[in-house]
């Protein structure tokens, strides 16, 4: 098994790339992104897979090892050839396939050319619980903003500022939220830990 390859790029095409590696020009089959990505002349690094029939071996290759892990998932799924698998993430991210298939939206696969209705359904129903989602950056700002602006407001009625980040934190993991919940829920429950509001005089 080929698992990555790392070398010189002799050519890129929109679905290929060949790397020269100890003289030995590899043709490796890529998503028309990773073909943009490398330039001849570069020195490229993919993770990639062998793809072995009875009259062809195909390496397939990808720049980050999550998307060599989804390329595979994808495959184990019936009706989904090496092409189909690799058309599916010329169109998705690894996280816009978990979320799909999180959110049962075959929809998203049936963008795909060469995936049919059934087939898009079968990805949904094949992947559910074997893929992840990773929080965007908007939920992890969200969550941050939030938490600050009731650090500042528990700091503004008295409280230590590490015993109000404790509290904070606290009720975070008490209920499993964070972005979830809006400035006041939060405060109202960091207070409801802190105790009997203190005005700042009466804390020194």
């Amino acid at each position: 098994m080929i698992s990555s390859v790392r070398g010189t790029v002799l050519s890129a095409s929109g679905a290929s790339v060949v790397v020269e590696v100890g003289g030995v020009g590899l043709r490796v089959g890529v998503t028309p992104q990773v073909a943009l990505t490398v330039h001849p002349g570069d020195t490229a690094r993919l993770f990639t897979t062998l793809i072995v029939r009875e009259d062809d071996l195909s390496l397939f290759g990808f720049l980050e090892l999550e998307e060599l892990e989804v390329f595979d998932l994808l495959r184990g799924v019936t009706g989904v050839g090496p092409k189909s698998a690799q058309g599916v993430l010329a169109t998705l991210t690894p996280n816009q396939i978990a979320q799909a298939v999180l959110d049962e939206d075959d929809a998203a696969f049936r963008r795909v050319s060469g995936i049919g209705p059934k087939t898009a359904k079968l990805i949904v129903l094949s992947l559910a619980g074997k893929l992840d989602v990773a929080p965007s950056a908007s939920s992890v700002t969200a969550a941050s903003t939030t938490a600050s602006d009731v650090l500042v407001a528990l700091v503004g009625l008295g409280w230590a500022e590490r015993e109000a980040q404790a509290a904070i934190d606290a009720v975070v993991t008490e209920t499993g939220q964070d972005s979830g919940l809006a400035v006041p829920q939060l405060l109202r429950a960091a207070l409801g830990r802190l105790g009997p509001q203190k005005s700042p005089a009466s804390r020194a």
